[in-house]
């Protein structure tokens, strides 16, 4: 017997039921999220330029394009917490934000004159923005990884890894209507390694707490 259908055959046997664990997410990241949301207000604060801003194609690519990956890394942390769960088509799915995010930075490369590519790059606040996207996608990754242990999944890290893009990527859609730093490329090297330190952390905590 295969370990799948060894885990899919445990958790049919179990006399208890969890919740679902996409009902058991909903219910622990709303509040999660709530609460990571008051922490940005706190600490801080909305970019005051947000609202009179959202029409500009820079700033509704950056929030569109954390909003998608959220959608798409919550679906597939869902999918890895069932046995021989095959997450092929949800990589897939996920290849769209480097795909959208690279043809964004070749506009950018083509509109912007070489010489303000580094400080596009380099924004006004890359170490804020490395450290603030992991503290926003804490209580994210804590509330992720609670709801995930009401599943099966096969393989642990992994499954946790994707609760940490999920988690993190909810960091950075916060931490967005904050950061005046809206080019491309700003946001494909810092955001993204903001996201891989909690893709980090979630696989070292899945390894652990989603063993079964």
């Amino acid at each position: 017997m295969r370990t799948s259908e060894l885990i899919r055959a445990l958790a049919a046997d179990c006399g208890f039921r969890a919740i679902p664990p996409g009902r058991a997410l909903a219910l622990v990241m709303v509040p999660a999220a709530a609460a990571a949301s008051g922490i940005l207000l706190a600490a801080f604060g909305l970019r005051p330029d947000l609202f009179s801003s959202l029409g500009e194609p820079r700033v509704m690519f950056k929030l569109g394009g954390m909003l998608l990956l959220v959608f798409l890394s919550g679906s597939m942390a869902l999918r890895l917490v069932k046995p021989g769960a095959s997450v092929r088509r949800h990589v897939l799915r996920l290849a769209i934000v480097p795909v959208l995010l690279a043809g964004a930075i070749l506009v950018e490369l083509i509109a912007v004159p070489p010489a303000l590519w580094a400080q596009k790059l380099t924004g006004t606040d890359a170490l804020v923005c490395l450290a603030s996207i992991p503290f926003l996608a804490a209580l994210p990754l804590c509330a992720a990884l609670l709801a995930m242990r009401q599943g099966a999944p096969e393989h642990p890290r992994l499954a946790g890894a994707a609760a940490g893009l999920f988690a993190g990527a909810i960091g950075a859609l916060l931490y967005a209507t904050h950061c005046p730093n809206d080019s491309p490329l700003y946001v494909a090297v810092w955001y993204l390694l903001a996201i891989g330190i909690v893709v980090n952390a979630g696989a070292a905590a899945g390894g652990r707490l989603l063993r079964w």
